[in-house]
């Protein structure tokens, strides 16, 4: 099939920004990111860290449940928790029942949560906030994301920070390079084309550039990766386990970190938070996908050095709406866990009752936890990736 041809077709099919790859921006297939098993320069006693992000806003305040504070029930009565339905964690607090998996992390001593987490003069908007979360930036979100200038600062190739996500996340985007995407969501054809016929495009036309080359070998590599992960559900899914794209992005990982592969920093999200209308069932779905997908990677990867981060853009306000659900937010909680992390409570709980105009008060800066990944799991000085920011959150790592 000659170049044209292929342009056209990465163009129409519309699939895994096909009008970017065809235009010679860096596409890698999950073989590219395996072939760096062989690499020899990731440090021996390197760590890998997982960011998982939450998009939407999770509900901090019924993810981890003040279920003792009076201010809790009354200000959503409809929506809390009784305190027979929590998982509890201590006589203050609990989990939600859809976390059972994470509860038994908890128990293990090897799942922190950090309570209270945010940023100085929040921002209500998804995108602002989220901007501000993956650039690390609270005073004015940059063009750059924190783990992207961490990569421009190792000045590694883009393997060693891999999204398996639809597209390519501001978190990996640096200014001199950026991480590598390896979507997961699948081929959507236009009529007549047949999978048969992606092995075709895989093969080197004479005289084709070698990015637009590599563009059309990870349309071919997408279709082993639906295949795997047929085979994984196949394999995995149960009744209690119904298989999440979540799941499947952390299977994927949990295989580049099997392989023994020189990435150094994964990113995987799952979406479907922002709960504004009856949010109880819902979320509870969501965090049962979240749990299942979670406690199967901690379990599958303990022991090899893997520590994984999971936030939110923003919590969710105290006193639930009239619709039941709850509005934008501020500060929330994070889990933290894997090899080396302190299992337990750390962060002081937010007040209920003291409140910055209907909002949860923050006590721990985002930043200082990623600077205790950057530091304790990357090796790198925070201050340089953090624009000068280098405290460190004491005691998770």
């Amino acid at each position: 099939m000659d170049a044209v041809t292929r342009r056209k077709f990465l163009i129409t099919s519309g699939v895994v920004g096909g009008v970017a790859l065809a235009g010679g921006a860096t596409a890698f297939t999950l073989k590219d990111i395996l072939d760096t098993a062989g690499w020899d320069d990731r440090p021996k006693d390197a760590k890998t860290l997982v960011i998982v992000t939450l998009y939407g806003g999770n509900d901090g305040l019924n993810t981890v449940i003040p279920y003792a504070d009076s201010a809790y029930q009354s200000a959503r009565p409809e929506l809390a928790y009784r305190p027979d339905e929590v998982l509890k964690l201590d006589d203050q607090l609990g989990l939600s029942p859809a976390l059972k998996g994470l509860k038994a992390l908890y128990d293990q001593k090897k799942l922190a949560i950090v309570r209270g987490v945010g940023y100085p003069k929040p921002d209500r908007s998804h995108f602002r906030s989220m901007d501000i979360w993956q650039t690390a930036q609270p005073d004015r979100p940059g063009n750059t994301g924190w783990l992207g200038r961490w990569l421009d600062a190792v000045g590694g190739d883009p393997r060693h920070a891999v999204s398996f996500e639809p597209v390519l996340p501001p978190l990996l985007a640096g200014e001199k390079t950026a991480g590598a995407a390896v979507p997961l969501t699948g081929l959507k054809l236009p009529g007549g084309i047949k999978p048969a016929m992606l092995t075709g495009l895989g093969k080197p036309s004479p005289g084709e550039p070698a990015l637009q080359a590599r563009a059309a070998r990870a349309f071919a590599d997408l279709l082993a990766v639906d295949e795997m992960v047929k085979q994984v559900k196949g394999a995995e899914q149960t009744p209690e386990n119904p298989g999440t794209v979540l799941h499947d992005q952390l299977d994927l990982v949990a295989q580049c970190i099997e392989a023994k592969v020189a990435t150094r920093v994964f990113s995987v999200s799952l979406g479907g938070f922002d709960t504004h209308a009856d949010e109880k069932t819902p979320q509870l779905g969501q965090l049962t996908k979240l749990d299942g997908a979670l406690s199967s990677f901690a379990q599958r990867v303990a022991g090899k050095g893997v520590v994984t981060a999971v936030y939110s853009e923003f919590g969710r306000r105290v006193r639930a709406n009239a619709s039941n659900g709850t509005d934008h937010g501020t500060a929330g909680p994070m889990f933290v866990f894997g090899d080396g992390v302190h299992g337990g409570m750390h962060g002081q709980q937010p007040s209920l009752t003291d409140l910055d105009q209907g909002d949860l008060k923050y006590h721990v800066d985002f930043r200082s936890v990623y600077a205790a990944l950057l530091a304790k799991i990357l090796q790198e000085d925070p201050a340089k990736i953090l624009n000068g920011y280098s405290q460190q959150f004491e005691g998770l790592i």
